[in-house]
């Protein structure tokens, strides 16, 4: 009786492990499954200039409501792009010739910079390196010096750079120097 009772509970804990397994993998496929993605259209979905959805939940983000503000920050990672906020903002090194190639579930965890009129150069960022592009969904994309910019979801407060240097979605994502460079600390 005792080996019976035994064998049946090594049944039913070896189940449930089983079941966790093929959750978390899951899991896993879904959030790293999309990350190879990253070499379509120059679109995406409609994002904000103000983003306060982060990957572990918040609200949608809403429409932007005027012109996008972009200025600096000095932190650890040295002096970067910022919103008018003072949260971060990143390139994705797999955007080329202006383009912006993060879009689906890119475009939700790496939300762009949009604007409604010309963005605005805040203190220590350079005017003249401020561009647009519009977006396949037909929101305008704030771009620096040639880069499209864009939020991480994660940084859900002014001055987190929780997104440097990650490579998701087939890139690397990197802070944006006053140059318009890649800051790759």
């Amino acid at each position: 009786m005792r080996d019976s009772r035994s064998h049946n509970l090594r049944t039913h804990v070896r189940g449930w492990r089983a079941a966790a397994v093929l959750v978390f993998a899951g899991l896993l496929l879904v959030a790293c499954g999309s990350s190879s993605n990253g070499s379509s259209s120059s679109g995406g979905q409609a994002t904000t200039a103000n983003p306060s959805v982060a990957s572990t939940g918040g609200s949608s983000p809403s429409a932007p409501s005027g012109p996008a503000v972009v200025m600096t920050k000095t932190g650890s990672a040295g002096t970067y792009l910022t919103d008018g906020s003072g949260k971060s903002l990143y390139l994705f090194a797999a955007d080329t010739g202006g383009k912006s190639v993060c879009t689906g579930a890119c475009a939700a965890a790496w939300p762009p910079l949009t604007t409604k009129g010309n963005p605005t150069a805040g203190s220590g960022a350079t005017a003249s390196m401020l561009t647009t592009i519009t977006r396949s969904d037909g929101t305008t994309q704030v771009v620096y010096n040639g880069h499209p910019l864009y939020y991480y979801a994660a940084d859900t407060a002014a001055g987190q750079t929780n997104g440097q240097g990650l490579n998701q979605f087939g890139g690397l994502w990197w802070l944006v120097s006053p140059a318009g460079a890649a800051i790759q600390k």
